[in-house]
């Protein structure tokens, strides 16, 4: 059952990317573009998400499971560090030069955009880096303890 609620979130998702232009390089740079031709519709796609999220996370901390009865995960850490401010900024950048960022990516390797291809592939290689890295900054851990 929560495969089925799982794929139906993420087709509705998928959907709601291709709708509102955020699958499209060129119109994601183009609301980047504060300084030139500057489309602001993409705010309004934001500020929605924001809205809706913010509502679903009132409605979600009240709750300790699902409405398909799963355990609910949400995060917990508050605090804000080197490492969420520097990988803020590696998203930020990376979605500047690419006018992808990680879910819009997929959805338009699955419609056969050959610079999804391209941004996806980059993507695998930096988390398979940063996974390596963990793991090597683990066992330095582990060793010194």
């Amino acid at each position: 059952m929560a495969m089925i609620f799982s794929l139906a979130a993420g087709l509705v998702f998928g959907i709601g990317l291709i709708v509102s232009g955020m699958a499209n390089p060129a119109k994601v740079l183009g609301f980047l573009d504060l300084a030139g031709n500057w489309d602001p519709s993409l705010a309004f796609v934001m500020a929605g998400a924001i809205a809706v999220g913010a509502i679903a996370f009132a409605f979600a901390r009240k709750r300790t499971v699902s409405l398909i009865g799963l355990q609910m995960r949400l995060p917990s850490a508050t605090h804000i560090d080197r490492r969420l401010v520097g990988g803020g900024l590696l998203f930020g950048v990376g979605w500047g030069i690419a006018g992808f960022c990680p879910g819009p990516a997929l959805v338009a390797l699955g419609m056969g955009e050959h610079k999804a291809f391209v941004f996806v592939a980059a993507m695998l290689a930096g988390m398979g880096l940063f996974e390596l890295l963990e793991r090597r900054g683990a066992l330095r851990q582990a060793s010194n303890a």
